[in-house]
């Protein structure tokens, strides 16, 4: 509190700063203004509250709360760091109203024989923060080895995207399909077994990751251009990938021992959801999809070989 009890009276203070009385008196009863009684009981202020004033009109002017205000007046916080927590806030609470509103216009797009699904399909993920987070427990509920926390990083960037900003009706459908795919228990089981087997035979996870992305690299050129699935460089990769792993050679008994394993990619489900993953991204070939075309030309250069 001040010193100088001889100060601005309360309405010297709203005339000086616009504010009026009541507000003042909030504020002084929320602690953001100091202020001494007069003899005769009545609130007096310092020449320096007309500034202090000005900042809590101004801050709360821009939507901030009384406590962010308060941290900035006792120097706990920055101006620069509450405004960016604001907007942070703000962004968060856009993106929950877009997604929202695009939920809303996908019902209502819906076809009446359809809409009572849509509808169901839709409520389950009402919250796009936690969809999101039901696909990252997903994928890390198939992870058996521990993985460096930037390969982590890295995988689930590609297998989770993020929902976007301002979703269009069709790809908040995609997001949700993609959901109620992953709650398929009997898919999780399948990737689940599988990496199961991958584990007793492979001696680095995160090399045969990295060699699986380059090999879906090389073959997705092939995909955009329609390529029918066949041997070549991108499954040389990718089968190299796996031997490298294991210890072993590139050959014809090995890639039919890899297939039995690897087929699992080509389930329809993981299909679906890898096409649902390029709707939501705009991205023409997931590496999902070239995953699973590797593996459709492993298959293929076995029945060559036979």
């Amino acid at each position: 509190m001040t010193q100088d009890v001889s100060g601005l009276g309360i309405g010297d203070l709203a005339e000086l700063t616009g504010v009026p009385v009541r507000t003042i008196r909030f504020y002084c009863d929320e602690g953001l203004l100091d202020f001494r009684r007069s003899a005769g009981g009545h609130r007096r202020f310092a020449r320096s509250a007309v500034e202090r004033l000005d900042l809590v009109r101004r801050l709360r002017g821009l939507g901030l709360g009384l406590q962010a205000i308060a941290a900035v007046l006792s120097g706990e916080r920055s101006v620069a760091e509450v405004v960016a927590a604001e907007r942070a806030a703000l962004d968060a609470e856009l993106a929950a109203l877009a997604w929202r509103r695009a939920s809303l216009a996908a019902v209502e797009a819906a076809t009446p024989g359809d809409r009572a699904a849509r509808l169901a399909l839709l409520a389950a993920v009402a919250d796009h923060t936690a969809a999101r987070g039901a696909l990252v427990d997903f994928w890390h509920g198939l992870f058996i080895a521990d993985l460096p926390p930037d390969l982590t990083e890295m995988f689930l960037e590609v297998s989770v995207p993020r929902p976007p900003a301002d979703p269009t009706p069709q790809q908040v459908v995609a997001y949700a399909e993609m959901v109620a795919l992953t709650r398929d228990r009997t898919l999780a089981q399948r990737m689940r077994a599988r990496a199961r087997i991958n584990i007793e035979r492979i001696t680095d996870e995160a090399e045969l990751l990295m060699g699986i992305g380059e090999a879906c690299e090389l073959a997705r050129p092939l995909l955009l251009v329609g390529r029918t699935p066949a041997p070549g460089p991108a499954l040389d990769r990718y089968v190299a990938a796996y031997a490298t792993v294991q210890r072993t050679r590139d050959t014809p008994a090995f890639r039919s021992e890899l297939l039995t394993t690897a087929v699992v990619d080509r389930d329809p489900r993981l299909r679906r959801y890898w096409r649902l993953v390029g709707e939501v991204t705009g991205e023409p070939v997931p590496v999902g999809s070239a995953q699973a075309w590797l593996v459709d030309a492993l298959e293929r250069s076995l029945t060559r070989a036979s």
